[in-house]
């Protein structure tokens, strides 16, 4: 599935959001959201509080499913595929596009069992396979160097900067090709908030990420593309560069500038 991007150049589209509405009872929190992600970059959705971002965010791996009286409408896809099809299995889904979010949320546990928590569930045993899983996502996730010699402590034990990572490592651990984050640096003090921007820039050559931030500055400096959200409406979306330098609707101009919002 191909969609043309401002540039005239052709991308494959990784994740597809074609009219989708969401509302949880009577309350209708996302109004016909079309949105393309395309594969192996990084997204930015932006927006004030309430806007529908993060509802947004949990259409893809289906985590509104857990919320009661929601309802979803419109077709939601990944590579192709949609992910609200009834026989979609929402584990593997899940697996495929994992989440990280706002706040770090450990297992109370130690280091190496976070990482492995999943691979084990997905059916991985051998110790020796798990002990590789566990030092290729910390490494990935820019933090084997400062825990390799502390896996067995608890993993409650770690800064709030290194939980975070350590989540975003328990997240690659099962394979995933998209990274759902939501607010992933919002508690972080600003150099730990640098060393998650850094490992985006270095997850963008494997997976498609997704970030939800209010930081406006955050999105310009990692995000290839940028989404700004209003009133559970998508309002205006494109190349970061360009929507930050010369956005085409009011409200973003507005928003932007810190009129509102």
């Amino acid at each position: 599935m191909l969609h043309k991007q401002e540039a005239g150049r052709q991308e494959t589209v990784k994740i597809g959001m074609q009219g989708v509405h969401v509302y949880y009872g009577a309350y209708h929190a996302l109004k016909g959201v079309e949105v393309a992600v395309p594969e192996k970059q990084v997204m930015a959705w932006i927006g004030p509080s309430g806007c529908g971002k993060s509802t947004c965010l949990k259409t893809i791996n289906r985590m509104n499913d857990l919320v009661a009286g929601t309802r979803v409408t419109g077709t939601v896809t990944l590579d192709g595929e949609d992910v609200y099809d009834p026989r979609t299995d929402v584990t593997v889904l899940r697996r495929r596009a994992g989440m990280v979010f706002q706040k770090a949320n450990p297992f109370p546990m130690s280091v190496y069992e976070n990482v492995a928590y999943g691979p084990k569930i997905h059916g991985v045993r051998r110790r020796s396979q798990l002990d590789g899983v566990v030092e290729q996502s910390l490494r990935a996730a820019a933090l084997w160097e400062e825990v390799k010699g502390r896996l067995k402590k608890p993993a409650l034990g770690l800064s709030g900067g290194q939980q975070q990572r350590l989540c975003i490592a328990r997240a690659l651990a099962v394979q995933p090709e998209v990274l759902l984050m939501d607010e992933p640096t919002s508690a972080l003090d600003p150099v730990s908030t640098l060393k998650i921007e850094e490992l985006m820039h270095t997850l963008r050559k494997q997976y498609t990420v997704i970030l939800v931030t209010h930081n406006l500055q955050q999105a310009l400096r990692v995000a290839d593309q940028t989404v700004f959200f209003l009133s559970g409406e998508v309002v205006e979306s494109g190349s970061t560069k360009r929507l930050f330098e010369s956005p085409r609707d009011d409200r973003t101009k507005r928003y932007l500038s810190g009129r509102f919002g």
